[in-house]
């Protein structure tokens, strides 16, 4: 599951706000508001203390549950860190009534989307967003795990969550300077402080976990009266406080919270470490303790680092990323919590350069915000996107910020459900003079934690698993009498769905304009927001393998400026509306899009259609761009995800447009020059083979009027997309290493050949991947991940391109793992032919490839992608209104037949990205074929070597 520790972003509004986003006078006043209109939510409280909180939204058929207990590593004993996210996985494994590692399987089979539990430092929440005909699912399983999740666990569970965890931790330990991140909060805060061990704790100590440990846990934090359960969506208010009386009323309320009493210690001076990671480029980490969350200085420290690094032309980014180009990137953030806030700035050298320079740069810029404060358009830019940021996130009723985690972070914060008028008013009082006292106050130099990450040995504190007898005499007594138990039997008794609710799934208008730009529009004016995008068929594709990776550049150039907007232009006249223009380029399309608010209609319609037909291909941007790909392309040896995902398709394909990387190589990417980004551009994006995409709050007369205001005198002409070769001849299967010395966890994948996406068995590959890898409960998952503890997670996922596509399977593994997870792996796939979907699991796959069809569309920005592929596949309007039908449609036979004809164990190339000295032997002795040894380009290594 997941750990949030990434920055906190605008918490969504429960409201519609129009004009906050004017830009702020010149001495940096508030920009006019408009009152918010009612909130439409309700707040109660049941007798045992649950607090209730829910919101109506009858859009779409979903109903959106989160579940947030007010526990967290805020509330971690010394010595225990890591239990709070240790314990998240346990509520996975299975309660009382449900049965063991039930729960994941019952919420994907029917249908959720969104579904994940988070740990954060203050508080563990739990969600899924539902059919709204599988509401009281949600109450049944989320009261079953609240109440009588101890009846269901035992010290076997335990042992593999620990495992579980602890390779979630290794996975995060093999990105590069993830070490250099807990440092960082090693030095803010002081050992002992519910904040040092961050989030996911140390090995040690999720490995010293005991069985009573957790019984405690949850009697002590998992009670009702410690918890809050936000509901939004489409639901009868009656039904609904009849359901949640049901399950969760007789759950008995839990003895009083211990209050913290952790004091967070300023920092008296500064404070400096040096520490190694095995990566190319060093890296300077420079945080301080900065206000808590909601507090009014939080809201101006957080416009000083937007100020500062936090936007595309920061004053950072322009200091060392464009003008000086001694940084190979930059970035500024803050993360208000409750005991203290966290703000922080990340640079990456280029190579050659010297932190100590980066360093006395950074300092110089942050003196002269300091002196001088921030510009009218800075302050103005940092308001416009929070509020782009939270209208637009009212699109999605759960998951991350959507509306029901929003009714939960005001309440657990603030008390208040309702303190979004005070959230907005607080950030429309942020003032230039504000901004530069906040940065003064708490962006000392003198104050500040300094921590240099430099390319050396990654030193890990690894520990030994626990004897296996490890509290094999401890008996779990259950805390219930066995009156109450027998008056709770009706919980096993799993509930029927409702009535299927009516899917309304999106059949985009078209037309087309006099210059033949197809033109694609889905209307939903529910929010003031508008997500367009013109996509063009201007893939990797097309690149040739001597300029690999051209069109990859050419769409990141096309964002650093237009004919007559330099970069630092088009970054400001984006940031002042609330956006960003976006660009990108996949195997198929290169894309320009942008999500905006209607009140700035006209200027992003400008914007987009600027960069779309008028990029600037500057000298110093293309020569910039080019520079930071080369130094990408070396640092992917820092990961061993993209060292696999690098050579696993090049084997496959070998040296053709599926098997290359979209990045480029060093040698095509040095060979790239300004001509060829001019050439691309002008032989693959132009109106007769792109598409604009609009979805949001637009008529169909205001789209053509927009339409072809913008993009009707687009005249370019392109050229025919390049022949894609067929594919070499399957091999067979065998092992590739890919060394990467020290490496804590291996990339485990097994790669093959795929098909195309107008497969006419594309949806009958869709159901039965579900069962083999694509889902949670999926076969390969459950076995390498909750059966052996091997992985954080696995899956398998075909990609599908005009022409062909791939198969990929496998994860994250252990090293010390290495050679079983790959022979589980394969047994998985081997095994699928031979025995395909049961009748039961084709069921399952078969309701949740249905009903989680409208979770797809909750928002415009991924209409604008589902449309995408209408366009690039010339599939009809109507295509996903009739996905559910050709879902029921498929039978046990059809999966067996394509499981046959699609899932080749004996034809797969896998690769283990990982630590050689450690993995190869036991590789050899697996039984999987030959092992070959090969470098990150594909090459085999001899032993001279």
């Amino acid at each position: 599951m997941n750990i949030a520790i990434r920055r906190y972003m605008g918490l969504m509004v429960l409201a519609i706000l129009a004009g906050i986003g004017a830009a702020a006078n010149a001495q940096g006043a508030p920009a006019a508001t408009h009152k918010p209109p009612e909130i439409k939510y309700v707040r109660y409280m049941l007798p045992n203390g649950l607090t209730v909180l829910t919101h109506e939204d009858h859009r779409l058929p979903l109903v959106a549950v989160d579940l947030w207990y007010h526990v967290g590593p805020l509330n971690e004993r010394p010595g225990r860190t890591g239990f709070a996210h240790l314990f998240e996985h346990m509520m996975f494994e299975g309660s009382e009534h449900v049965g063991q590692k039930a729960h994941i399987k019952d919420v994907q089979a029917a249908g959720a989307t969104d579904v994940n539990g988070t740990t954060d430092f203050d508080r563990t929440n739990y969600f899924e967003t539902m059919p709204s005909n599988q509401l009281e699912l949600a109450m049944w399983l989320e009261s079953d795990r609240m109440g009588f999740l101890m009846e269901g666990l035992n010290r076997e569970l335990l042992i593999n969550q620990k495992d579980v965890v602890r390779n979630e931790r290794r996975q995060g330990e093999g990105q590069p300077y993830d070490v250099a991140e807990e440092q960082v909060f090693h030095m803010l805060f002081p050992k002992g402080h519910p904040y040092y061990g961050v989030v996911i704790g140390s090995h040690a100590d999720i490995e010293s976990a005991r069985i009573t440990d957790v019984r405690d846990f949850h009697q002590q934090y998992y009670t009702p009266n410690n918890a809050s359960i936000a509901i939004a969506g489409d639901f009868d208010p009656v039904k609904l406080k009849v359901l949640l009386t049901k399950y969760f009323g007789p759950i008995p309320k839990g003895p009083p919270v211990p209050p913290v009493t952790a004091v967070t210690p300023p920092i008296a001076e500064q404070q400096r470490a040096t520490i190694t990671d095995t990566v190319h480029l060093p890296q300077m980490r420079i945080a301080w303790l900065t206000p808590a969350a909601f507090t009014p200085d939080a809201y101006s420290v957080d416009s000083a680092a937007f100020a500062l690094g936090g936007g595309k032309a920061g004053r950072l980014q322009e200091a060392l990323v464009y003008k000086s180009q001694t940084a190979q990137s930059v970035n500024c953030f803050s993360y208000p919590l409750k005991l203290a806030g966290i703000t922080e700035c990340t640079i990456t050298a280029k190579p050659s350069v010297k932190l100590e320079d980066l360093e006395a740069t950074f300092w110089s810029e942050l003196a002269k915000l300091q002196q001088d404060g921030p510009t009218p358009d800075e302050v103005a830019s940092a308001k416009a996107l929070d509020l782009t940021d939270k209208i637009t996130g009212l699109q999605r009723l759960g998951g991350f910020g959507g509306v029901a985690g929003s009714l939960d972070r005001y309440n657990q914060y603030t008390g208040d459900p309702d303190f979004l008028f005070k959230d907005v008013a607080m950030t429309e009082a942020v003032t230039q003079a504000s901004v530069k006292a906040a940065a003064v106050k708490y962006l000392s130099k003198d104050h500040a934690v300094v921590v240099y990450c430099a390319p050396g040995k990654k030193v890990l504190d690894d520990v030994p698993r626990s004897p296996a007898d490890t509290d094999a005499d401890v008996k779990l007594v259950n805390p219930y009498t066995p009156e109450f138990e027998a008056s709770q039997d009706w919980r096993k008794n799993k509930p029927e769905p409702g009535p299927p609710p009516v899917m309304h799934l999106p059949a985009p208008q078209e037309f087309t304009l006099a210059n033949g730009l197809k033109v694609y529009l889905v209307e939903d004016h529910a929010l003031p927001v508008l997500s367009a995008e013109i996509v063009s068929r201007a893939g990797s594709a097309n690149d040739s393998s001597e300029k690999s990776g051209l069109a990859t550049l050419t769409a990141e150039v096309m964002s650093d400026g237009t004919a007559t907007r330099d970069l630092t232009r088009l970054a400001t006249d984006a940031e002042r509306i609330g956006t960003h223009v976006e660009t990108g380029a996949g195997m198929e399309s290169g894309t320009v899009s942008i999500n905006m608010l209607t009140s700035h209609v006209a200027e992003g319609m400008n914007l987009l259609a600027d960069v779309a037909e008028h990029p600037g291909f500057r000298t110093e941007d293309v020569e910039r761009r080019r520079k930071q790909r080369l130094v990408r392309i070396a640092q992917e040896t820092d990961n061993v995800q993209s060292m696999a995902m690098r050579v696993g398709p090049k084997l496959v394909f070998g040296d053709e447009p599926y098997g290359r990387s979209g990045t480029g190589t060093a040698e095509s990417v040095g060979s790239i020059t300004q001509a060829d980004l001019s050439a691309f551009y002008a032989a693959h994006y132009g109106p007769q083979d792109s598409a604009l995409i609009l979805a949001g709050d637009m008529t169909r007369a205001l789209a053509e009027s927009l339409a072809r205001e913008y993009f009707g005198k687009w005249a370019a002409k392109t050229q025919p997309a390049a022949a894609i070769p067929a594919a070499p001849a399957p091999q067979s299967t065998h092992v590739v290493i890919v060394d990467k010395p020290g490496a804590p966890q291996t990339a485990l994948d097994a790669f093959g050949i795929g098909v195309p996406a107008n497969s006419p068995d594309d949806e009958a590959l869709t159901v039965m991947n579900y069962t083999m890898g694509g889902s949670f409960a999926s076969r390969i998952n459950m076995n390498l991940r909750e059966v052996h503890g091997y992985t954080y997670g696995a899956n398998s996922r075909f990609t599908e391109y005009a022409d062909g596509g791939t198969f990929a399977a496998g994860g994250l593994v252990r090293t010390d793992v290495t050679a079983p997870a790959a022979k589980e792996l394969l047994g998985e796939i081997r095994n699928f032919p031979a025995k395909p979907s049961t009748a039961e699991e084709l069921a399952e796959a078969k309701e949740a490839s249905v009903r989680s069809l409208p979770g797809r569309f909750e928002t415009t920005a991924a209409i604008v992608r589902a449309t995408d592929n209408i366009f690039l596949f010339d599939r009809p309007l109507d295509y996903y209104t009739n996905l559910p039908a050709k879902y029921q449609a498929i039978t046990q036979a059809d999966i067996a037949r394509v499981a046959q004809q699609y899932v080749h164990p004996d034809q797969l190339v896998i690769v283990a990205a990982g630590d050689r000295a450690k993995i190869e032997p036991a590789l050899k002795d697996a039984g999987l074929g030959t092992v070959e040894v090969r470098d990150i380009s594909g090459k085999l290594v001899t032993e001279q070597q």
